[in-house]
């Protein structure tokens, strides 16, 4: 069994998970790097980092045609109920529950949070999960600063972490780097970054500097590519 990933650009992810369909937060229209559209994606969970609308995305347009589970904090959670998405799963930082194939465990980020209507979104969050059947642990962060807490998330002996790198509202490429060593990734893919000129990085530059100082391995690809977990 095995965890395998695509990159959709910004922070969106199509996953196999023990051959599993997962999506994380699935910004697609409106997102200049989509690599897919929504009605290209099955999914059996959804998760979602927070309220806003480049994560948000197109969540109630895959959750309905799919029936796929939506994996979010409270608020979110209310706010989807009301748009008649008619599986939702509700959390917040600290919590985790087993969903059979995978254990999800909400994990603090330092971020904001507001639905795209302009609601209360909860607090933002990150998550830390565990697939059953291949024991991989995959740390996805969302939007969050750099927080000295990912030291204690690092002891969960993390295969893969998805880490935002593109500044301005989230951590930056240095920062990321100390993210980086406090969570000691076998692997490490950035993400939420070049979707706009605001958030504009050379992921090249970045990878290079992950290798030389860090144990961790860098992934870098295209919207669109893939990368199985070895």
């Amino acid at each position: 069994m095995s965890v395998s990933f695509k990159w959709l650009g910004h922070s969106a992810f199509f996953m196999e998970i023990d051959r599993h369909p997962v999506v994380f937060d699935p910004f697609l229209n409106g997102n200049p790097l989509a690599a897919a559209r929504p009605e290209d994606l099955d999914a059996e969970l959804l998760f979602l980092s927070h309220g806003h609308g480049d994560h948000i995305g197109d969540t109630i347009a895959i959750a309905k045609r799919t029936g796929a589970k939506v994996i979010c904090n409270f608020e979110v959670g209310n706010w989807l109920l009301d748009k008649g998405v008619p599986h939702v799963h509700q959390g917040n930082p600290g919590g985790g529950f087993d969903h059979g194939f995978l254990h999800a465990k909400f994990t603090v980020a330092f971020h904001s949070s507001s639905m795209p209507d302009g609601s209360y979104g909860g607090v933002p969050h990150g998550f830390l999960i565990t697939s059953a059947a291949a024991g991989k642990r995959i740390y996805y962060a969302g939007d969050t600063a750099l927080f000295s807490d990912m030291q204690l998330i690092g002891q969960r002996q993390i295969d893969i972490a998805f880490l935002p790198i593109g500044d301005n509202f989230t951590m930056g490429p240095s920062d990321s780097i100390q993210a980086i060593k406090w969570l000691r990734p076998r692997y490490v893919f950035p993400m939420h970054y070049n979707t706009f000129d605001m958030i504009a990085q050379n992921a090249g530059e970045w990878a290079n500097h992950v290798s030389r100082e860090t144990d961790s391995q860098p992934i870098v690809l295209d919207p669109g590519g893939v990368f199985t977990l070895p």
